[in-house]
């Protein structure tokens, strides 16, 4: 097998099978990554919704988690800007910072390593992070309690579709003690399976905008 021959008796490398320090069969990260893209493509072509039945989504979306998260005093709550039609929570966040909580968003300091949550305000000053994304301008990085994960997509097993940069994955993996990760999404989201891999992270609970509520 192609490979398997090693020059002068040196041990063969492995290095090209780990991904993110996990062992994968290349062939098989090949096909999911596809399949993944293929499915991302459809579900945010799938989210364009018209503006009134957006603003009605999310308002439904917001009340679920008005239901499930109790916004107090001494809880720490990632929430993340909207891109690429993802729900608009920032009224969410807004109310939720009134109450009490402090309201982190992630920001990427270093392509392809684990990311920091910095603390956010209503008119806290901001800047554009990579992808262009809004994080705030300067902080410390704080450790959530409760991370909303956006959807693209969530599986049965509550394996989450993201926008397939890997950071939620490569940065939940590593946080001890493991925050509450609830995935957050328009309805229609949902699909049997995305082929977990070693790496991903599966969400605690799934809220989506016709009021479906998964746990694990």
């Amino acid at each position: 097998m192609a490979g398997d021959e090693t020059d002068g008796g040196t041990s063969p490398c492995f290095a090209h099978l780990l991904i993110d320090g996990q062992p994968v069969d290349p062939e098989t990260a090949r096909d999911v990554a596809r399949f993944r893209r293929a499915e991302r493509a459809r579900l945010v072509a799938a989210r364009a919704l018209p503006s009134k039945a957006r603003a009605r989504a999310t308002a439904r979306l917001i009340a679920g988690l008005d239901r499930i998260i109790v916004a107090a005093p001494g809880v720490t709550i990632s929430a993340y800007w909207p891109i690429r039609g993802e729900p608009d929570l920032r009224a969410w966040m807004e109310r939720a910072h009134a109450a009490g909580a402090r309201i982190l968003l992630p920001v990427v300091v270093e392509k392809h390593q684990p990311i920091e949550f910095r603390a956010w305000a209503p008119g806290c000053r901001m800047t554009r992070g990579f992808w262009n994304i809004p994080v705030p301008a300067t902080g410390a990085h704080h450790e959530p309690d409760i991370v909303i994960a956006p959807l693209v997509g969530v599986d049965d097993a509550l394996y989450r579709l993201g926008n397939g940069g890997g950071y939620y994955d490569r940065t939940l993996a590593r946080l001890e003690p493991s925050p509450r990760i609830i995935g957050a999404g328009f309805a229609g989201c949902r699909l049997p399976t995305i082929f977990p891999m070693p790496w991903d992270v599966p969400m605690n609970e799934v809220l989506l905008s016709d009021g479906t509520y998964l746990q694990r």
